[in-house]
């Protein structure tokens, strides 16, 4: 049908724009082609679940590294400095349970 937004046959959109502007956030993405799941997975022993739990512990701890070399004014700034240093310490430990939680028995083989 002439002005149809869909083809009648096949359901495609017949409107280029907005198919590339519904998939423009995805090319932030491509770089994960690039990893190799199945290679990362068997460097570390972990499965999938266990692995982002891990990576994400590493991120925190890598934060709360980050945190420390903020500038302190005062001694309430150095207060607030060490909460948030010891807040990031413990979603570290939180990752890193979870990620022991995910690992089941048949994977450590």
């Amino acid at each position: 049908m002439v002005g149809a937004a869909f083809c009648h046959i096949c359901g495609a959109n017949r409107h280029r724009a907005a198919t590339s502007a519904a998939t423009h956030w995805l090319r932030h993405f491509d770089f994960l082609h690039a990893i190799e799941w199945n290679k990362v997975k068997s460097w570390f022993g972990l499965p999938l679940p266990s692995l982002f739990a891990f990576f994400g512990g590493i991120a925190c701890l890598v934060v709360a590294l980050a945190v420390g070399f903020t500038e302190a004014k005062d001694g309430g700034d150095i207060q607030a400095i060490q909460l948030w240093r010891m807040q990031w310490l413990i979603a570290a430990c939180a990752a890193f349970l979870v990620g022991i939680l995910f690992k089941n028995s048949k994977s450590a083989s």
